[in-house]
């Protein structure tokens, strides 16, 4: 829930090993997403986990889902929703991935931005606590946050936005792969692409995928979704 842009003066001095990033199907009566009947209700207020089940799955009832997790939770145990989806990071720190019946694949829901990690912010020229943050700092997480910041700031989005992206290092490190998605929030139109670069140029490889994807017609999308929300109904 950082923002793309910080205030100026500010930064991210360090990010905390990466929690599990995928997200969490969580039902009491289907073992899989795949095993959902048709027209299941399905509970998620994130309009990036709207935009890529809708285009799964087209058949199924999305209603919104608010409140802490408890409260999710409670809904679905209530018997009103099939299934809700929540982030498994969240529930592994709350000590609730008991719940927890299948982690999606990146290919049905791809994560939000840094999805799972825990940045400490502080000022840029407070040299006193960047220091003392060092010792808590995990560089892998690091770079995987900043390909994933890089390609939300140049898609102008927000933890609002249907915009998803995931960085991982392959290779034994050598390499950085960032999966890109913005879609619809029905679902019709949607953008996927895959970047490959040097762990070094993590930022770089972050703007030159919204890039390529905003010329492929995910720019036009974004720009369509900002419109609507902008006018008065």
């Amino acid at each position: 829930d950082v923002p793309s842009e910080l205030p100026a003066g500010f930064c991210i001095a360090a990010a905390l090993p990466r929690a599990n990033p995928r997200d969490a199907f969580v039902s009491l009566h289907c073992a899989r997403f795949a095993d959902l009947p048709q027209g299941a209700r399905v509970g998620t207020s994130s309009p990036r986990r709207q935009a890529q089940l809708r285009h799964a799955r087209p058949d199924l009832r999305l209603e919104l889902l608010r409140g802490n997790v408890a409260t999710r939770l409670r809904r679905l145990q209530e018997g009103s929703l099939d299934a809700i989806l929540l982030a498994c990071a969240g529930l592994e720190r709350l000590g609730l991935d008991a719940h927890i019946t299948e982690e999606l694949g990146l290919d049905v829901s791809l994560p939000a931005v840094v999805q799972g990690v825990i940045g400490i912010e502080c000022r840029s020229d407070d040299g006193r606590s960047r220091d003392a943050l060092a010792a808590l700092h995990h560089p892998e997480s690091f770079l995987r946050l900043c390909a994933e910041r890089a390609f939300a700031q140049a898609l102008g989005g927000s933890c609002h936005s249907p915009i998803a992206a995931h960085a991982v290092l392959e290779d034994r490190g050598t390499a950085l792969v960032l999966h890109g998605f913005v879609g619809a929030p029905d679902g019709r139109e949607v953008y996927r692409d895959t970047l490959r670069g040097a762990p070094d140029a993590a930022p770089a490889l972050g703007h030159a995928l919204a890039a390529r994807m905003q010329e492929a017609g995910a720019g036009r999308l974004l720009e369509r979704l900002r419109d609507e929300a902008t006018t008065p109904s």
